[in-house]
């Protein structure tokens, strides 16, 4: 077979008989060479390529298919190749890498074969490509969907967030800085004593009171490669999640709302995982839950599973002050409240998270900047929008306790109707034998 009409002729054979068919093809064009075939996410050439890690030529003779992928306003568009043959120097070695992707099962997948002069060359660029990818350096590996993706503006993000900027009881705070630093700085120990070197932990609360904070901060201060979970679904995307994980250890996975991600269908192997045969030393997994009633026992309960359990609580006075001074910070002059103002401000929003919070700070100096500026003061504004805020608070609390009424007046009402019919079950046996 000619080069020129390679890859082509390739895509003509049935998917299950490709890589047979090219492995066969290429042992005949280079007998005297070293051929590995190789299907791995892992192979990312194009990434090794642009961090400068090898050379590469496109082979003239053979069409190079690229596709080119956007990945939203103001990035770069990513060119991947799909189909192609290249030639490639690393570490003074010219080797042949011919790309082919064709569906498999369900999927799309891109297949590799290396031609080297010898194994351990065409090894050696295997596992310097894979090993390369698997690192996690500047960036946040994001898993969604079964597949991993590298964020380096999630990261980004996430260095904005510090235990410093953030409000919590301190004695909560304090708990949470030590427990993880003290243990990533104990591996010896663990390992003289024969204890696991994991943590699993949940941030157990109602929504707006600091959870995902707190996770971007201690991710932040702690520098470990961070595996964000979007989502997953069946037992091979839960796989694939702890596999990737036990590479890069020591790591931390974050699962938030992990009420939504475990079901029944994935639950037992997920456990597994999390406690399984499979070694996770050096894994933390970290957690958030704003239903701890809907997680399975097994998860909440078994000290090696989720060993640390943080209850984040609605703001006393002492956060609700102190979020508010931190607040008036960072405003110009004439735009903060007023020492007393902010007193005020604490006792009229008793029962306010701290996104309640952050909602009528916002509101605030919107209506403010409207219609207050140089008229009224910034105290008199929060309060007002406050006990606006309040009314609104009431009013959803209301409606969900009609809707909840009327459930429970549905019921009702259902089991009345069901009522004879169920009697006349139990006392006539003899007529529904008749």
């Amino acid at each position: 077979m000619s080069m020129e009409n390679f890859i082509r002729e390739a895509h003509y054979k049935p998917n299950d008989y490709i890589g047979y068919h090219v492995g066969r093809e290429l042992t005949e064009l280079h007998p005297d060479k070293v051929i590995i075939e190789g299907r791995t996410p892992y192979f990312d050439l194009d990434a090794f390529v642009r961090d400068g890690r090898c050379s590469v030529i496109e082979q003239k003779s053979v069409f190079h298919h690229v596709r080119t992928d956007w990945e939203g306003v103001g990035k770069k568009l990513r060119p991947e190749v799909q189909n192609s043959w290249l030639n490639v120097l690393w570490k003074g070695q010219l080797l042949d890498v011919i790309l082919i992707t064709f569906v498999e099962g369900y999927y799309t997948r891109r297949h590799h074969w290396i031609v080297a002069d010898d194994r351990e060359i065409a090894e050696g660029f295997f596992d310097a490509v894979c090993e390369w990818e698997c690192e996690v350096r500047g960036e946040i590996l994001v898993f969604q969907d079964g597949y991993f993706q590298k964020d380096t503006q999630l990261l980004e993000s996430i260095k904005q967030a510090t235990f410093d900027n953030l409000v919590l009881p301190d004695s909560l705070k304090k708990q949470i800085e030590d427990d993880f630093r003290q243990f990533f700085n104990s591996r010896e120990i663990y390992e003289q004593y024969g204890i696991p070197w994991k943590r699993g932990a949940i941030f157990v609360g109602p929504p707006g009171n600091g959870k995902t904070h707190t996770l971007k901060a201690l991710i932040n201060q702690l520098d470990k490669p961070c595996i964000y979970v979007r989502g997953f679904d069946d037992e091979d995307e839960i796989g694939d999640l702890f596999r990737r994980a036990r590479m890069v250890t020591p790591c931390v996975i974050v699962l938030e709302d992990l009420d939504s991600m475990v079901t029944d269908k994935n639950r037992a192997f997920f456990l597994n995982e999390l406690d399984g045969f499979q070694s996770n030393s050096g894994i933390v997994v970290l957690a958030t839950t704003n239903h701890p009633e809907k997680l399975d026992t097994a998860i909440l309960e078994r000290p090696s599973r989720f060993d640390r359990k943080y209850y984040f609580n609605l703001p006393a006075e002492t956060e609700r002050l102190a979020y508010l001074r931190k607040w008036n910070e960072g405003l110009q002059p004439e735009m903060r409240m007023t020492e007393a103002g902010a007193a005020a401000v604490v006792v009229a929003t008793e029962g306010f998270s701290f996104a309640y919070l952050k909602e009528l700070l916002v509101s605030s100096m919107v209506k403010w900047i409207s219609c207050c500026v140089g008229v009224v003061s910034m105290d008199g504004v929060v309060l007002e929008q406050a006990e606006l805020l309040r009314s609104q608070m009431n009013t959803k609390t209301e409606d969900k306790e009609k809707k909840s009424n009327r459930i429970s007046d549905s019921l009702r009402k259902l089991l009345r109707l069901s009522r004879p019919y169920t009697q006349a079950s139990h006392t006539s046996p003899d007529r529904r034998d008749r």
